[in-house]
C-alpha cells in the first residue's frame, strides 16, 4: 500500500497539472509491456554496464511520464536519478556543462530530495574513511587522500580537478570551514561564479566547461557506486526542441548526442542509464537526427509493423498515446488512490463510479475537439478537483453541479500547438 505522504504528493502534483515525481507505478497505464526489458537493462547497468534508450511519441503520448516512471522504478532499486529538460536558452544540448549542472540540481534518490549531491558525497567520504581505517588502521589525511585518489584514478585521467576539489572539500568539512565547503560543493555541481578564494583552497581555477563535464559525470558515477547506489538514470527530456535552434548550434547538439551515445556504448560511463525523449518528427524529420547520418543509423528502429509487436530491446521505444479506454483506466486508478485513505471512501467511490469516469473522460476529450491524446493532464487535474469537491461537500453531485469548461489559459503552449492544425490534411472534417 502506498504511504500517505506519497499519495499526497501524487494527488497534489495532479491538482497542479504536473507529472508526480514519485509513486508513478500507481498511474502506469499501458507500460507493462516495457517492464521486463527495462528491469533487465537496469540489472545490466547495476552490474557495471551502461545503457542508452530513446523514447518517441507525440505530445500527450506520455514521454515525460514514462521517463519519471522509469526513474521511480530505478530508485526503488537504489539508483539515483536526474532529469534535464532540454531547451535552447538554459540547457542547450550542445553545452554539456549546462546539462551536467541541471542534472546535479535535480539529482535525487528514493530517500534524498534534490539536490542530493552533498549527502551522497558525504556518505561516500565516510565510506572512504572507514575503508582506510579498516585496511591500514590509519585515518590520517594522507591515508584517506591516498585511498580517495585510488578510487578516483579513472576520473583523474580525464578530469584531474575533480579529486582535487573533493580532497579540499573534505578538509574544509573537517576544519569546520562551511564557506569553503559550500563553495566547493557548488563548483563540483557545475555552478558558475564560485568565489576565486574558495577555488584557491583546492588549487583549481575557472569553471566547469564542455570538455570537463564528461569527466565530472564519470566522477559522479564513481561516487554513487561507492556510496551504495548502483547507478544513475539520466533523462534528457524534450530533445526535439533543438529542431528550433540555429543550424550551427543544432549540428553541435546532434554531435554531442552522438558522442554521449558512443561513450555510453563504449564503456566510458559504467552505471549510467541515459534516456532521451522526443517526438517522431525529431527522429524522422529533416531538422532532427537525420541531419547526422551516423546518429540516425545508431538509433534506427523499424516501426512499420503493428505497435503490438514493437521490440522493447530496440534503441527506440514507441509510445502510442492514450485512447478513451486508457484514459478511463487511468481515471479509475486515480479515483482508487484518492479514496484509499479517506474516511468517506464508499460514498466518494459511489458518486464517482466507473460510468461517471467514462462520461467525464469523454467530456474532457470532447472539449479538446476529441483529441484524447492531448487530454490526460487536464482530465486528471479536473478529476482530482471533482473528487476533492465530492469529499468536502456531501451534497455535491458532479453530474448536475459541475460543468466542464476548458479555458485557453488552462492549456500549455505545447497543448495549444498540438491542437492547432499544421496543414490542410490536419483539419478533421465532420462528414
Amino acid at each position: 500500500m502506498i504511504s500517505a505522504r506519497r499519495r499526497g504528493e501524487i494527488l497534489d502534483a495532479l491538482r497542479h497539472g504536473t507529472v508526480p515525481a514519485n509513486g508513478l507505478d500507481q498511474l502506469a497505464v499501458g507500460l507493462s509491456k516495457f517492464e521486463r526489458e527495462i528491469d533487465a537493462e537496469l540489472d545490466t547497468v547495476a552490474t557495471g554496464g551502461a545503457s542508452f534508450k530513446a523514447v518517441r511519441g507525440e505530445y500527450g503520448a506520455g514521454k515525460t511520464f514514462f521517463a519519471r516512471w522509469l526513474c521511480d522504478r530505478a530508485k526503488k532499486r537504489g539508483f539515483a536519478s536526474a532529469e534535464v529538460q532540454i531547451n535552447e536558452i538554459d540547457t542547450p544540448l550542445h553545452r554539456l556543462e549546462s546539462i551536467y549542472r541541471r542534472a546535479i540540481e535535480s539529482l535525487r534518490t528514493d530517500t534524498l530530495a534534490p539536490s542530493a549531491l552533498r549527502p551522497i558525497l558525504d556518505s561516500w567520504l565516510f565510506a572512504v574513511e572507514d575503508d582506510a581505517a579498516g585496511q591500514t588502521g590509519d585515518v590520517r589525511d594522507e591515508a584517506v587522500d591516498a585511498l580517495l585518489d585510488k578510487r578516483l584514478a579513472g576520473v583523474a585521467a580525464q578530469a584531474p580537478v575533480f579529486p582535487l576539489a573533493i580532497r579540499a572539500y573534505r578538509r574544509a568539512v573537517t576544519s569546520g570551514d562551511t564557506t569553503v565547503a559550500d563553495g566547493l560543493v557548488a563548483w563540483l555541481g557545475g555552478q558558475p561564479h564560485v568565489a576565486a578564494s574558495v577555488k584557491r583552497q583546492a588549487g583549481i581555477k575557472g569553471d566547469l566547461d564542455h570538455f570537463l563535464s564528461l569527466g565530472f559525470l564519470k566522477g559522479l558515477l564513481a561516487i554513487l557506486r561507492d556510496a551504495g547506489h548502483p547507478g544513475l538514470v539520466l533523462v534528457l527530456d524534450e530533445v526535439e526542441t533543438l529542431q528550433r535552434i540555429r543550424s550551427d548550434s543544432r549540428a553541435k547538439a546532434l554531435n554531442a548526442l552522438r558522442q554521449l551515445m558512443d561513450e555510453v556504448h563504449g564503456g566510458s560511463f559504467p552505471g549510467l542509464y541515459l534516456l532521451i525523449t522526443g517526438t517522431p518528427a525529431f527522429f524522422e524529420g529533416r531538422q532532427g537526427i537525420q541531419l547526422l547520418p551516423p546518429l540516425a543509423d545508431r538509433l534506427r528502429t523499424d516501426f512499420s509493423r503493428d505497435p503490438r509487436f514493437d521490440n522493447p530491446r530496440a534503441p527506440q521505444l514507441r509510445l502510442t498515446g492514450f485512447d478513451l479506454d486508457k484514459l478511463v483506466e487511468l481515471g479509475g486508478r486515480v479515483r482508487d488512490l484518492f479514496v484509499s485513505q479517506i474516511s468517506d471512501a464508499e460514498r466518494v467511490r459511489r458518486v464517482a463510479d466507473d460510468d461517471f469516469i467514462r462520461e467525464f473522460a469523454g467530456a474532457v476529450a470532447g472539449g479538446l475537439g476529441g483529441r484524447v491524446g492531448i487530454a490526460p493532464r487536464l482530465f486528471l487535474r479536473k478529476l482530482v478537483d471533482v473528487l476533492d469537491t465530492i469529499e468536502i461537500h456531501p451534497e455535491f453531485d458532479p453530474r448536475t453541479d459541475y460543468e466542464i469548461k476548458i479555458e485557453p489559459t488552462e492549456l500549455t503552449a505545447a497543448e495549444r500547438e498540438a491542437l492547432t492544425p499544421r496543414s490542410p490534411d490536419d483539419i478533421e472534417l465532420d462528414v
